[in-house]
């Protein structure tokens, strides 16, 4: 186990939801994770499982109708974000935080060339202006492989292709010089050869200045590429947590089996590719029992009766599953009792 102070996002029962006229939406319903200095840890899952939606939490990004109920917990280098006000929490983006959408062009602002916005966050963060601004702006283009930087500089950013977009947003997050960057889905629009340019950029920045990572996807095939430590989301939850190796190599939860059965690539020969049948559901009440039964292969009657607490699955604590199929080797009543057992203590401690 890491020391606290080894601890530079501490997530403990995130809660957002969404209000409607007729429900209410619990996008993320009681999380709980932390990311370490220079880790990259991951959340996978379906879209809609509330991946993007814990990222634009941390970030203060959550508008009405959304709220982060009351109880949830964001810490920052030990220091509550929840309790930050919109001018506090400004300061906070980019300068400690920083974030890469999976669109560039919701970071770009399209009458600005490439170098005065890159310039402007250098001016905004490192006080940085003129000609010194310049300069490291085009240092900046050529650390994340943009050729021809100086000539790139006085472009906009229609003129760039969609990996040089990103990886000048990229360029844009390093001139605000954070310690912990958010990634959501930043490879998904781009093809095979870029992403992987794209993924290793990230990882040689992260060596080179120490960065810790939130990377969201739902490409279990980049998770294994970058993660040291992924949490596997579905309706709101995590329903299994491992570090990377272990889990491609043992996956528990049969959620996470399905999402690793559906990789291309991963059948035998002839043998057809797996899918989950059904959908995410909406999450628009409190958990009172499995949200995967539905669509799980292995659910029984109590999985509608009773909602999973995570339990160790693997030889180390640091793998858990949400799962009634878990402890292993236990019979099916205790395991059953075991998990309710486990919901009312941690309902008692959050009271």
């Amino acid at each position: 186990m890491a020391a606290e102070e080894d601890v530079v996002l501490s997530v403990r029962n995130l809660q957002t939801v969404f209000h409607t006229d007729r429900e209410t939406i619990r996008a993320v319903d009681g999380v709980d994770f932390d990311v370490r200095k220079g880790e990259t840890v991951g959340i996978v899952g379906e879209s809609g499982s509330g991946k993007s939606v814990t990222a634009r939490s941390i970030m203060g990004l959550i508008e009405s109708p959304g709220e982060i109920m009351p109880g949830s917990s964001i810490k920052l280098n030990g220091e509550e974000l929840t309790e930050f006000d919109d001018m506090q929490y400004q300061q906070v983006r980019g300068s400690g935080i920083g974030m890469v959408f999976q669109d560039p062009q919701k970071s770009l602002n399209p009458v600005y060339t490439v170098g005065n916005q890159i310039m402007e966050a250098l001016e905004v963060n490192q006080g940085l202006t003129g000609e010194e601004a310049r300069k490291e702006a085009i240092r900046l283009l050529e650390r994340v492989a943009i050729p021809d930087a100086p000539r790139r500089l006085n472009e906009y950013p229609h003129e760039f292709s969609g990996g040089m977009r990103q990886r000048a947003v990229i360029a844009m997050m390093l001139a605000c010089d954070p310690e912990f960057l958010i990634c959501d889905e930043p490879t998904t629009a781009l093809d095979v050869t870029i992403q992987a340019q794209i993924l290793e950029l990230l990882q040689d920045l992260q060596e080179e200045r120490g960065l810790s990572i939130l990377f969201i996807t739902h490409d279990m095939g980049v998770i294994a590429e970058i993660a040291d430590r992924v949490n596997v989301m579905y309706a709101g939850e995590f329903v299994e947590k491992a570090p990377v190796e272990e889990l491609f190599a043992n996956p528990r939860h049969p959620y996470t089996e399905g999402l690793l059965g559906a990789i291309p690539g991963e059948q035998t020969a002839g043998e057809q590719l797996r899918t989950i049948d059904g959908d995410v559901p909406t999450p628009n009440e409190e958990a009172t029992h499995c949200r995967f039964a539905p669509r799980c292969p292995e659910a029984f009657d109590a999985c509608d009766a009773v909602a999973p607490q995570h339990v160790q699955v693997g030889e180390n604590d640091d793998h858990t599953a949400a799962c009634l199929l878990y402890p292993d080797g236990e019979p099916e009543d205790r395991r059953v009792e075991h998990h309710r057992e486990l919901a009312a203590a941690d309902g008692g401690e959050n009271e």
